[in-house]
């Protein structure tokens, strides 16, 4: 019972709903695993920059994203050699795991984000009712404070 098993997954698919300029540059594969709550994204893009990039440069684009704009509170960055039940229960969206960066040939970026399918899910729908209430019901602009 202790098997993986390789899947589709429809997440690409939603991704080209929300952003239809990535139809045809975008794929996605779940492998699923006997374990509770947590996952592993692995994910690995073409970076179209002069000169290229290096891992500092995408850790640190990443680390800034997770500490500032919108994405802070929702993006985790890690540089701890963490496992998975150290993300179980994990209320970010995806934590970065900075210590599995890689580049290869200044173009190929590939980075591993850790994510609890059902914590994170939960904290971003409690998110969409606050919204909901606030903007629709109560008349007034929504408030998030992240920790």
């Amino acid at each position: 019972m202790l098997n993986l098993c390789p899947t589709s997954t429809g997440s690409a698919t939603a991704i080209v709903e929300i952003y239809p300029e990535l139809k045809g540059k975008l794929n996605g594969l779940a492998i699923r695993v006997p374990l509770l709550n947590a996952s592993l994204t692995d994910c690995v893009f073409e970076i179209e920059k002069e000169g290229g990039v290096t891992i500092e440069e995408v850790n640190v684009a990443l680390k800034k994203a997770s500490e500032e704009g919108p994405l802070k509170g929702i993006l985790g960055y890690e540089v701890q050699p963490l496992v998975l039940t150290d993300y179980t229960n994990d209320a970010r969206s995806s934590i970065i795991d900075a210590l599995s960066t890689q580049v290869i040939d200044k173009t190929m970026v590939k980075i591993y984000a850790w994510y609890d399918n059902e914590c994170g899910y939960l904290k971003r729908m409690a998110e969409l009712c606050h919204i909901v209430a606030a903007k629709y019901i109560a008349g007034v602009e929504p408030i998030f404070k992240y920790e």
